[in-house]
């Protein structure tokens, strides 16, 4: 809970910084008609409304188990990521590609060039406090690991969600710096559309690596290493259990485990001394792992080498 807690203050800071931004994009391309500080505003405003979708989708993922969904919601985090991913995709590099093309076709000067810089050094200190805040709460959240295989092990997207959002807002500010001040200065307002295509292509990137990673938890992903090694620990550690013959896990949501476990009891067990002891596991498990929320165990004879 505390680090969904974290998660969604990530997502506040990001959602808050990105309105004001897409505003005073918005505002300064209407003012100075540039097609790379338009496809910038667009982008800030998917991001917000990127934000609202993540915010929506730990609300829904929050509601218990019922009839119809006896193991919970927590996939729904799982889904709505994977539609950012796609909005992303969509929406920001597919309007970033038309207005760069646009440009291009109907190239037209940019105008009162120091609102431009104004406005991005404005979003620069917006998204990067944004980008700031996600960076130390994933650095947290990822420990000893590099960045991209935190990224890989990571059950909850809301982390490098945001963060490769805001990633790609710097970047994409970046390339608007570059290309309005070379169609200023070299008087080639072509280049001022190769910006917005330039942001289209990092919109892009982002969008089909979030994608990727989130079609893996949305297809259900086991849990880490000593997540399961621990949970064969505690349910071997009972004193009628022979042995741990096989354990399967799945993520249920980033803070909601399912695990099934195969076990092989002593012989002389009655069925209460078995019912017994499962209920023992189980609630040896649940009582340290507060993250294993479902346990199925499965009485297994000796598996033959």
């Amino acid at each position: 809970m505390a680090a969904q807690s974290g998660s969604t203050r990530v997502i506040y800071a990001a959602l808050a910084g990105n309105f004001l931004i897409a505003l005073t994009k918005f505002a300064a391309a209407f003012f100075t008609g540039s097609s790379a500080m338009l496809s910038e505003g667009v982008h800030s405003l998917v991001d917000t409304g990127n934000e609202l979708l993540l915010l929506y989708g730990l609300r829904r993922a929050a509601r218990p188990a019922d009839e119809n969904h006896p193991l919970g919601h927590g996939r729904e985090i799982y889904f709505w990521s994977f539609i950012v991913a796609l909005l992303v995709f969509a929406l920001g590099a597919g309007i970033s590609f038309y207005e760069g093309i646009s440009h291009l076709i109907h190239p037209e000067p940019v105008e009162n060039i120091a609102v431009n810089y104004a406005v991005l050094a404005l979003s620069a200190v917006f998204e990067g406090t944004a980008w700031w805040i996600a960076l130390k709460h994933f650095r947290r959240e990822k420990g000893e690991l590099g960045y991209i295989a935190a990224v890989r092990r990571s059950k909850d997207p809301t982390t490098f969600t945001v963060l490769f959002e805001d990633s790609a807002a710097l970047l994409g500010l970046a390339v608007a710096f570059v290309a309005i001040t070379a169609a200023h200065i070299l008087r080639i307002p072509e280049l001022d559309g190769a910006g917005s295509i330039g942001i289209g292509l990092v919109l892009a990137t982002t969008a089909i690596f979030l994608a990727r990673e989130s079609k893996g938890l949305l297809i259900g992903e086991q849990a880490l290493a000593p997540v399961r090694r621990r949970i064969v620990e505690l349910a071997s550690a009972d004193k009628d259990v022979v042995r741990v013959n096989d354990i399967l896990t799945v993520h249920l949501g980033p803070t909601d485990v399912l695990a099934s476990l195969s076990v092989e009891f002593k012989d002389e067990l009655t069925t209460p001394d078995l019912e017994a002891c499962v209920a023992r596991i189980e609630k040896s498990i649940c009582s340290e792992m507060s993250e294993v929320s479902s346990i199925f165990v499965r009485p297994q004879a000796a598996q033959a080498p």
